[in-house]
């Protein structure tokens, strides 16, 4: 994303502190002031002017996210066309498989993870509805990346790097691209333990009729669940037919 050319100081460091209270799940005011590398009486301003519209409470000593953004959040996702068409069938993934379902799209060289839906055997994981994550290291990320033209994936690598989440991780660019390769020629990615140890993910790509990814789908399973039988035909098939419906309904409704 391009630098802004004169960017407001006090917006961007409101931003940089309503992060700061996100990536550590709430803080104090000390911790965000060492943080942020200003004053706790500027850091105490930030946070009232937030606090009286809503968008941070205090517990105790501690700020935490606020329900206004909720409203907003909202309101973002529901703009995206491909959330009300992909829902749906989000949901009916999820209950099929009993497994954790996920749509995602990519916004300036992320995965935003835009829906979930929980099947009756759902693992609980660090993602939620709205978490960025690097693409390299989901089944998510590579299935979105595969259609997309290699000069767009190598800036993507160039800005936000390709580093190891887990022992898993694909770090090395040229083995990267040809995992890719072999997602396209197969429709469908996968993830094998690639950002958390002990889970496997399979996800297909959401093209537009140009053959672009727009967004993919994917399901996510314990390790130790999943068979590779399943792992391999059961779950790239259903995860393939969602996609294809949900491509019909965005591409042609």
């Amino acid at each position: 994303m391009a630098e802004p050319k004169h960017p407001v100081r006090t917006v961007d460091r409101t931003l940089e502190i309503l992060e700061i209270i996100r990536d550590l799940d709430g803080t104090g005011v000390s911790e965000i002031a060492d943080r942020v590398d200003i004053g706790k009486s500027a850091v105490h301003n930030h946070l009232s002017t937030l606090a009286n519209r809503e968008y941070v409470v205090k517990e105790g000593d501690e700020y935490h996210i606020g329900l206004s953004f909720l409203g907003l959040g909202a309101y973002a996702r529901n703009r995206t066309e491909i959330y009300e068409t992909a829902r749906p069938e989000v949901d009916e993934l999820a209950d099929d498989t009993g497994e954790l379902a996920n749509l995602m799209v990519e916004k300036s060289g992320s995965g935003i993870y835009l829906y979930q839906a929980e099947g009756d055997n759902a693992v609980q994981l660090d993602t939620y509805e709205g978490k960025r994550t690097y693409l390299h290291c989901t089944a998510l990320g590579k299935a979105i990346l595969a259609f997309r033209p290699r000069e767009e994936v190598e800036a993507i690598l160039d800005e936000r790097g390709m580093p190891s989440v887990s022992e898993h991780t694909i770090t090395d660019r040229e083995a990267f691209f040809e995992e890719l390769a072999e997602t396209r020629e197969r429709n469908y990615a996968v993830d094998r333990e690639e950002r958390i140890d002990g889970l496997r993910c399979v996800a297909a790509p959401i093209t537009d009729d140009d053959d672009r990814s727009i967004a993919a789908i994917s399901v996510a399973s314990p390790t130790h669940r999943v068979s590779d039988e399943r792992f391999e035909q059961e779950l790239p098939d259903r995860v393939l037919g969602t996609a294809n419906i949900i491509e019909l309904h965005h591409n042609y409704s």
